[in-house]
């Protein structure tokens, strides 16, 4: 019950994980230390052969009120503070009044590669790109999209007048606030990261309106505004209350997992895979492996993404007729390396490496390796070794990991746990609860409302903040040295297929 006579009232807060395929709320109990409630509502998607993959922003609204209708009323009365959390690079275009104009373009849609390569003949090269921004000029991110929209939609371009990512977006729902932060905003292409600003040079190589079009920046840990009279009578949530300024979701899955100091990496397996770790300083990669992403809590979070991570074994799992746990069966009675079978995944183009044009394959059968076993194990596999050019990169610049935070929906497959140990020769351990984005909302909410006083003597250090809420399992998955050495030889098999093939798809 909430709040019955002589019992103290509950107070919650709310992270809200606005992901590719669905929308997630939690509400957190942070005195209690536990989750109160939590709904989920599905985003549909629309994709065409031309790479293109677009949402509309209403049904991102939809979706958000999906999931508060589906929570208790009292309970929702308890909300405290909220913080967002959001898909990285989509672009959400805007006219005066907050009217969308287009679709939203994603951060998997492989369109923009025209774009990709004006803008980065624009800037004088790849290397002047990465100086500025942290990051190559890709497909996945969002500056690209918006000169694809001056491009293709000239009467939209004409009429646009704010920029917002996803979860900006949600912001806005909330509270009629237009305005990013630094961890999100580093991911547009549109960014200096060493500076924390917006890119005048490379917004200007798009068109000289871009610059102000973009929102302005809020510093983390202060809110993004509070929830409005709209927002409150459309979700049936407090008015006033403080709305954190969110991020990117792999910035709050860094928060949800207690990535927010030196030495530790968290990997998400999802439909895109990423590895990141918090470092105090820039980490720009010259390769452009490693994206020079900010975090959300102050510090900088390098980043690798690729965009087939659970894609290959979902395509698998079908074509083969198999559930999850019988396809991880199947893979399990192959060995590491599955015999020399290697998948390159690459269903949806690539990011990392830069193939948009990528296509999959299966390498290496023969009559006495061709066995659905050894593919299934391939198609685990394949997503880890994706995971571990990024830790290579990590390793030249310097970044020193003792674990990996492992989160997503591959996360809970114990074979994939296991083959994530031995592939990247690392300890892995699982946060409790497995919405790690939303719960990184939450806590950043919370550091929002402690800031403000509002949150009754709670440490206002983020840090701090993680030690006490973020809980891993006490299972650790250490890695096999037989079974890391069998993954050696692998992973190099893997990397000459890589580099035999790259060229077809360039």
């Amino acid at each position: 019950m909430i709040g019955q006579p002589g019992e103290k009232a509950m107070k919650t807060l709310c992270g809200i994980d606005l992901g590719t395929q669905s929308c997630k709320v939690v509400l957190y109990d942070y005195e209690a230390k536990k989750i109160a409630a939590q709904a989920q509502a599905s985003i549909d998607m629309i994709a065409a052969a031309d790479g293109t993959r677009e949402q509309k922003a209403q049904w991102f609204e939809d979706a958000l009120r999906a999931c508060f209708n589906g929570l208790d009323a009292e309970l929702k009365k308890t909300i405290a503070a909220a913080g967002v959390s959001g898909q990285q690079h989509g672009f959400v275009p805007l006219d005066e009044a907050g009217k969308p104009l287009y679709n939203v373009k994603l951060w998997c849609d492989t369109s923009t590669a025209a774009e990709c390569a004006e803008l980065t003949r624009a800037a004088g090269g790849e290397d002047s790109i990465i100086a500025e921004a942290g990051l190559p000029m890709r497909p996945g991110y969002t500056a690209p999209k918006v000169l694809w929209l001056k491009k293709h939609q000239d009467a939209a371009f004409k009429r646009l007048r704010h920029i917002l990512l996803p979860h900006d977006y949600v912001n806005f729902l909330l509270t009629g606030e237009y305005t990013a932060e630094y961890g999100d905003a580093s991911g547009t292409a549109l960014f200096d990261v060493r500076k924390r600003t917006w890119s005048e040079k490379i917004c200007g190589l798009i068109d000289p309106a871009v610059i102000g079009c973009l929102p302005a920046l809020v510093a983390p840990g202060a809110p993004a505004g509070t929830v409005s009279a709209a927002a409150a009578a459309a979700f049936g949530i407090p008015e006033g209350i403080p709305v954190a300024a969110g991020g990117g979701d792999n910035m709050m899955g860094a928060v949800g997992t207690g990535t927010v100091r030196d030495g530790f990496l968290t990997m998400s397996l999802g439909t895109s895979g990423t590895l990141y770790g918090y470092s105090d300083s820039p980490v720009i990669d010259p390769s452009g492996d490693l994206a020079a992403f900010c975090s959300s809590t102050g510090g900088w979070l390098p980043l690798l993404c690729t965009m087939n991570c659970t894609v290959a074994s979902e395509e698998f799992r079908r074509l083969f007729g198999l559930d999850v746990k019988a396809f991880d069966a199947a893979a399990a009675k192959a060995p590491a390396g599955a015999e020399g079978v290697v998948l390159l995944p690459f269903f949806n183009g690539e990011r990392t490496p830069n193939l948009p044009n990528g296509r999959a394959s299966v390498n290496g059968l023969t009559a006495a390796n061709f066995r659905a076993e050894n593919i299934a194990r391939a198609a685990l596999e394949s997503a880890i070794f994706g995971m571990r050019i990024g830790l290579e990169a990590f390793n030249k610049l310097g970044f020193k990991a003792r674990e990996i935070r492992l989160i997503g929906g591959g996360a809970k497959s114990p074979l994939w746990q296991r083959i994530a140990a031995d592939v990247m020769k690392l300890p892995v351990r699982l946060p409790t609860g497995g919405e790690a984005a939303a719960m990184g909302g939450a806590i950043q909410a919370l550091w929002c409302l402690a800031a403000s006083g509002g949150a009754g003597g709670t440490s206002a250090a983020i840090g701090s903040l993680v030690d006490e809420h973020v809980v891993l399992e006490g299972a650790v998955v250490e890695p096999d040295a037989k079974a890391a050495d069998a993954y050696d030889q692998a992973y190099a098999v893997y990397s000459r297929y890589l580099a035999a093939l790259s060229p077809l798809y360039e």
